[in-house]
């Protein structure tokens, strides 16, 4: 039997909208969250809070405490071995518009030797899931943590799916069907460190006022001999660098942020794209790339560069 977590008192700080709610302390965020992953709050509570949150728009503090208590919820991957760190590469946006280049990003850095490691969801209705292009190029998608150690040892990339990597924080990403909403998940699983080691975040945000907090978190919350964090503006949501538009990107490193690339970069024009972007076709350009016949995008060989030099010195 699991004990039920009340949270009346809580709700009634947070449910005050957006101009009269109080935020949560860490503590209380940390034991909140964790009970929720523990199934302790009933459906009606568990759907006000995510309510709540959503009007409200959370803290940092309460950032820090779910993101502890989501990181405490699954057993942490080994350090995989060799001189480079691991890269973790979130995926839950998918494209819409663009091709996804999510996995030619990872695909080079696994060619330079980074052990690099892609977790998000399988599909996203309307959008052209990593997933699905992982599939179309025989890539590993791996279900238990044995076969990402694999992966990483051929120096291919691995998907890992958030329900085999983390499957509380999976159900409470599957809430979004029957709310309609997104919930404060979404945001922590594109900021968790899954490894036991010291590893490279990129970590993107949709909607500029996250921008304020997530640079406050990794300035100043985020736990030490973590790793370091890229921090951008997502490619529909995605932690690829844009090749049509420049973005900025912010590198922090134990706690200091430097900007890596600005808005003012040139962009070049992605070549000879098909018109369809769907799974199929994205994977067969992604291919032609990594055969030389195609050449990587500017803006994805820099965001390849900046990692490679990173996992080497979290590593040294």
């Amino acid at each position: 039997m699991t004990t039920p977590y009340p949270t009346a008192h809580l709700i009634k700080e947070i449910g005050r909208g957006a101009k009269g709610a109080r935020s949560l302390s860490q503590g209380d965020a940390q034991a909140l969250y964790a009970a929720m992953l523990e199934g302790r709050v009933s459906d009606l509570e568990l759907g006000a809070i995510m309510l709540a949150l959503r009007i409200k728009g959370e803290s940092t503090a309460e950032i820090a405490g779910f993101l502890e208590a989501a990181e405490a919820s699954f057993p942490l991957l080994p350090a995989p071995p060799g001189p480079l760190a691991p890269v973790v590469i979130p995926t839950y946006n998918g494209a819409r518009k663009m091709p996804n280049l999510t996995p030619l990003l990872a695909c080079l850095l696994a060619r330079e030797g980074v052990p690099t490691l892609v977790h998000g969801v399988l599909r996203d209705k309307g959008r052209v899931a990593t997933a699905e292009i992982f599939e179309a190029m025989g890539l590993p998608v791996a279900g238990a943590p044995g076969e990402a150690a694999a992966a990483f040892a051929r120096q291919l990339p691995c998907l890992m799916p958030i329900e085999a990597l983390a499957p509380r924080l999976a159900y409470l990403l599957s809430l979004r069907r029957i709310l309609g909403v997104r919930n404060s998940t979404h945001t922590l699983v594109k900021m968790m460190q899954p490894f036991a080691c010291a590893a490279l975040r990129l970590t993107s945000y949709t909607h500029p006022e996250y921008l304020t907090m997530l640079r406050d978190y990794f300035g100043n919350c985020a736990p030490a001999g973590r790793g370091d964090i890229f921090l951008m503006r997502g490619t529909e949501g995605e932690t690829v660098a844009n090749v049509r538009r420049a973005q900025q990107i912010e590198w922090f490193h134990a706690g200091v942020g430097t900007v890596l690339a600005d808005k003012e970069d040139p962009t070049d024009a992605l070549p000879d794209l098909p018109d369809d972007s769907g799974a199929a076709a994205t994977a067969a350009w992604i291919t032609e790339v990594l055969r030389g016949r195609q050449a990587v995008p500017n803006a994805i060989a820099a965001q390849v560069a900046h990692c490679v030099d990173v996992a080497r010195a979290l590593r040294a």
